[in-house]
């Protein structure tokens, strides 16, 4: 028991420290001014965010969760959260610089800019806020009884996150070919996996699910989709 336990708490610290590294990444590494190194990179770096989305589109299925139940008992959301961080990881360290640059604004724009990036990340902090941070870490687990959550951002759109996420990577005043590859990347795996996301919440809150898809239309974007 001490032992699992310790296991999730040290995944939820890897899961923390993955998200720190990929947001220096993001800041620093991609930001930097590189001459542009053509498309090769941008196939490798698919590669990448491609397993990334293979392990959690893996996990996601109740054939794969029923095969490692036997295997790592209670632990299933822990394995995922360490899996998952120890491949954010390896996309940010194995990334190929893609180099060039698409924007740069300066004064007034460039704060407009940066306003943009602080209201996606805000967003994103309103719709983590209505999830148990502890089992999002995978060290609390799931419980049965959680309910839907539909109010805040959840009443304009069904995955405000996700939103919020675009709207804070694509904002950038100083748009390198890193940091737009970075972002066309994520979001598409982004868009890709909504479906079966929504499957599993379909089977998880039945009616109550049907009724919320109904009411609030948009999936991220207002309007759009």
């Amino acid at each position: 028991m001490r032992g699992a336990r310790a296991f999730a708490w040290l995944g939820g610290g890897l899961f923390v420290a993955s998200l720190a590294c990929c947001t220096w990444w993001y800041l620093f590494r991609f930001g930097a001014d590189r001459p542009w190194t053509g498309f090769a990179p941008v196939a490798w770096d698919a590669a990448l965010v491609t397993i990334f989305a293979l392990h959690h589109s893996a996990f996601a299925r109740d054939s794969v969760k029923e095969r490692l139940a036997p295997i790592v008992g209670g632990q299933l959301r822990s394995t995922y959260v360490w899996i998952a961080s120890l491949l954010l990881f390896a996309v940010c360290g194995l990334w190929r610089h893609v180099g060039g640059t698409l924007r740069d604004h300066h004064g007034l724009l460039a704060g407009i800019d940066v306003l943009i990036q602080l209201l996606g990340v805000r967003l994103i902090a309103r719709s983590v806020s209505t999830i148990d941070p502890l089992a999002l870490a995978g060290i609390r687990p799931r419980s049965h009884d959680d309910t839907l959550q539909i109010a805040g951002p959840y009443r304009f759109v069904r995955h405000p996150l996700y939103l919020g996420w675009m709207v804070a990577v694509f904002g950038s005043p100083h748009l390198t070919g890193d940091r737009l590859t970075f972002a066309v990347l994520t979001s598409c795996y982004l868009v890709i996996a909504i479906p079966w996301e929504e499957r599993s919440l379909r089977a998880a809150f039945g009616e109550d699910y049907a009724r919320y898809a109904a009411e609030v239309r948009w999936r991220i974007v207002p309007f759009i989709y």
